[in-house]
């Protein structure tokens, strides 16, 4: 295999069907085996990746056509399996399931099924066993003879309820050629907490979400046959693709002096790939983490990323830490770049759901019962740290807050979607905030211009956006 150790993705039927808990258990058990294991997630979700990064001890990384560019993908996957001996993807959704568009002929662009195909891995599907019986191998031949490209190697039985469910289960496999890798039963305390946007993120459980994934390894691990998983995995054809290097792709864009990047984590600030602190370093930044909800801003900093997370579930907090407010309403002031997405807006409005935010941006964000999600494809309004007008690029909606910003704006982008024209964000002053994640790795030369625009600082009138967004 060039350029990646033995791969296997780990797919499903349908969401659901415990994907992140199998994947989870079988990157801890490789680990506990000795493995040096890097983990994958299909698809622009931040939070599995981090339960992933905890069994593997290494980051969860993403993969995701949509968003990089189909042709980014086999490098991408190569430069994440630096010093690992075996990967280990999980899918999204369905293995067919992709960016839902009105060409029928597009149907599955990023889906698990594709991805596969593209880094050469072999899939093997766990199946939510609750309801199945000998219907199961109809619903398994379907999958196998969907798609020939898609090498579905085996099944993994999740939630079996009994030995006698466990052997009509088997059987049904046997008739369709699917050999079984492993057998889980069914178990309450495997679940992970969740709320209104999935799974709540590893970061913010801390010491709960290690114990939790010890023992999803240790369950999930004793039911899977790991070391016929390992030998499957070595049978991936695997991808020619030349590896994905940050300095090669901020080759164009250094600058010298090392420029200080704060970048927000913690647990309000818990969603971000891990290729951005990369690209960041590449083109001759120095980054500094900061956690909004202790941290003040750190010394020297030239330049702001807060990228997204939950801060409707840490307003309190955050307003409380009023000494990081000041220094980032500061920062505005004084022209200095700010890279805002979805969380990182709502922190530099007005106010969140009554709690005082940092008041960079003349706006009032608010939690709301609507989820806002899909992919778009967007086109930059106007000039920023960013971005030129005119570029487009394709990210990801995912909240369900709301923002009301006040008066007039240059807003940061518009798309066409399903329910007409929309635009989103705000650009002004140095600042770029929107709800719209956009992939690092799929716009390396936003990186750039942004560590470029720590060195041509100039100083504004006063430290909010005016409504014309000058």
């Amino acid at each position: 295999m060039t350029g990646a150790p033995p791969t296997v993705v780990i797919a499903a039927p349908a969401s659901g069907s415990g994907k992140t808990t199998i994947t989870t258990g079988l990157v801890g058990a490789l680990a506990a085996a000795g493995h040096t294991v890097a983990p994958f997630k299909v698809g622009p979700d931040y939070i599995d990746p981090g339960y992933h990064a905890l069994a593997a001890g290494r980051p969860g990384r993403n993969l995701d056509p949509n968003l990089v560019g189909e042709h980014r993908i086999g490098p991408l996957f190569a430069a994440g399996c630096v010093g690992a001996d075996i990967a280990v993807v999980e899918g999204v959704m369905g293995l067919f399931d992709g960016r839902i568009t009105d060409d029928p002929g597009t149907l599955g662009v990023g889906s698990t099924a594709h991805v596969a195909t593209l880094i050469g891995a072999p899939v093997i599907l766990v199946v939510d066993a609750g309801g199945h019986s000998q219907s199961l191998a109809a619903l398994l031949h379907g999958f196998v003879a969907y798609d020939p490209a898609v090498h579905v190697a085996g099944v993994i039985l999740n939630r079996v309820g009994s030995d006698r469910h466990e052997a009509v289960l088997r059987q049904s496999c046997d008739r369709v050629g699917l050999p079984v890798f492993g057998v889980v039963r069914r178990d309450a305390a495997l679940t992970v907490p969740s709320r209104h946007l999935g799974l709540i993120p590893a970061a913010e459980r801390s010491a709960d979400a290690v114990a939790a994934v010890a023992a999803i390894t240790e369950k999930v691990g004793s039911g899977l046959d790991v070391d016929a998983l390992v030998r499957l995995a070595r049978s991936a054809s695997g991808t020619s693709a030349a590896r994905w290097s940050a300095d090669d792709e901020m080759a164009d864009h250094r600058v010298a002096g090392g420029p200080v990047i704060a970048v927000a984590h913690g647990a309000a600030f818990t969603f971000g790939y891990a290729e951005h602190p990369e690209l960041l370093a590449a083109a001759g930044a120095h980054v500094a983490g900061f956690d909004p909800l202790h941290d003040r801003l750190p010394t020297d900093t030239a330049g702001v990323v807060i990228g997204g997370g939950f801060p409707e579930e840490h307003a309190a907090d955050l307003a409380a830490n009023d000494g990081l407010r000041r220094d980032l309403a500061a920062h505005v002031a004084a022209g200095r770049p700010v890279h805002a997405e979805c969380a990182g807006l709502l922190y530099l409005t007005s106010m969140l759901d009554a709690h005082p935010m940092v008041g960079a941006v003349d706006a009032v964000g608010a939690f709301g019962p609507r989820l806002t999600l899909g992919y778009r494809d967007a086109v930059a309004v106007a000039d920023s740290v960013l971005y030129r007008t005119g570029e487009r690029v394709t990210g990801h909606e995912f909240h369900r807050s709301t923002v009301d910003f006040a008066g007039e704006r240059t807003p940061a982008w518009a798309w066409r979607g399903v329910d007409g024209n929309a635009v989103d964000g705000v650009v002004g002053r140095g600042v770029h905030a929107s709800y719209l994640h956009v992939h690092p790795a799929g716009v390396p030369h936003a990186v750039g211009r942004f560590v470029q625009a720590t060195r041509t600082v100039r100083a504004p009138r006063d430290a909010l956006l005016d409504r014309a967004g000058r």
